[in-house]
């Protein structure tokens, strides 16, 4: 297992995708000793060192960019980025919303299955809603909120900030923004978890990034 770990990485494969490699491979053998009556298995993860996480983005909006953001790109992206900036929605979990999901009246967005396998359900903000009554007058036959799809968020995304001439910024930033901003707001951390569907505290920690010049302006 060590060995197979030091390959992957010289390989090139990033420490995240080796540790969810040898993950899997870890369950396999406690399936095995738990479900399949061989307890005398050892397993063989355990023995080893797992290799360390990446370093998490700490990448935050700057004074003018959502502006300059904005204005370069289309009308339904606008509305996908703000949407997204309210709900510290993944942008699978945004392109994949129908109006099933979906409740204008208690304000909410009902995600049957997200990426850590549990339903979550997304309170919205005003602006939110306002959004999502904005596309309304676009509504699908096949129930979908969007137009745009999966990969064309992520490349309109870029271009638009191509265009706007804005560096280092990833769609997924903006997850991290929306986490910051809902502490900045005075929200708790189970509160944040309930809206983010963060599984653990320490990965909500690593998507949350406050300012300490804010911070400083609170302790004053």
């Amino acid at each position: 297992m060590a060995t197979y770990r030091d390959d992957r990485l010289k390989a090139g494969y990033s420490s995240n995708t080796v540790r969810l490699e040898l993950a899997i491979i870890s369950h396999l053998f406690e399936i095995a000793r738990k479900e399949w009556g061989m307890e005398a298995l050892h397993n063989p993860v355990k023995s080893i060192r797992m290799p360390s996480p990446p370093i998490g983005r700490d990448r935050r909006l700057q004074p003018g960019e959502l502006e300059k953001l904005l204005e370069s790109s289309s009308e339904e992206m606008n509305q996908v980025i703000r949407f997204a900036l309210e709900t510290a929605m993944r942008r699978g979990e945004i392109a994949g919303i129908t109006w099933e999901m979906v409740d204008l009246k208690k304000r909410i967005v009902t995600l049957p299955e997200t990426k850590n396998g549990q339903k979550r359900i997304v309170p919205l903000s005003s602006v939110a809603v306002a959004i999502l009554k904005e596309r309304l007058s676009t509504r699908r036959i096949d129930g979908k909120v969007w137009d745009i799809g999966l990969d064309a968020i992520s490349q309109d995304f870029a271009k638009a900030c191509q265009k706007a001439g804005i560096f280092g910024l990833h769609f997924h930033d903006l997850r991290h923004e929306a986490t910051s901003r809902l502490f900045e707001k005075g929200f708790d951390t189970m509160e944040v978890r309930t809206i983010t569907g963060h599984k653990t505290l320490q990965m909500l920690a690593r998507y949350t990034h406050l300012r300490a010049e804010d911070l400083a302006e609170r302790l004053q």
